[in-house]
């Protein structure tokens, strides 16, 4: 029967994180800790240290993913390195003041807090309008890229687990 628990706790926190990444929020870190808490509820059998290594190295690869897409993306998009850094503290604001509004404050907010902080920050250095818009525009497409990919290392984290579990 703790086998059953600790299983419903794993996909709980996998379904949720998953749920979370889209928010902005830590999904893929919860994903971790459900990895962890299964470990230890079943005394480490199936998900070994070594397993959980990989799954917080999948997590560590997802942070770093989105920071560079949206670095990335808004650079390519005509942004200097000021327009990248924008976006990252524009991102992380517009995150946190979403966050009051149910469900999808915290998506839209990281998104628009993204342009803007990308657009002002470009806007204060280099003084064109339409440099400043376009690597907004970047700067949203990044965001959405770092989030697809850590909703693809969320999905490569459950299949690695859960094949842990199934072989074990």
């Amino acid at each position: 029967m703790g086998d059953l628990a600790a299983v419903v706790l794993l996909i709980l926190c996998f379904v949720g994180g998953l749920l979370l990444v889209p928010l902005g929020l830590p999904g893929l870190w919860v994903m971790a800790l459900g990895a962890l808490g299964y470990g230890w509820l079943t005394d480490f059998r199936a998900v070994t240290p070594a397993i959980f290594g990989w799954t917080i190295g999948l997590a560590l690869l997802g942070e770093i993913v989105e920071a560079w897409a949206g670095f990335r993306l808004a650079r390519r998009f005509g942004g200097s390195s000021r327009a990248s850094w924008g976006a990252l503290v524009g991102g992380l604001v517009g995150a946190v003041v979403g966050v009051p509004v149910p469900l999808i404050g915290s998506v839209l907010g990281g998104f628009v807090g993204a342009f803007v902080g990308a657009a002002i920050f470009e806007y204060w250095g280099a003084q064109s309008a339409d440099g400043a818009v376009g690597a907004g525009w970047g700067a949203v497409l990044g965001r959405a890229a770092g989030a697809a990919a850590k909703i693809a290392l969320g999905v490569v984290i459950a299949v690695v687990v859960l094949f842990a579990i199934l072989r074990g």
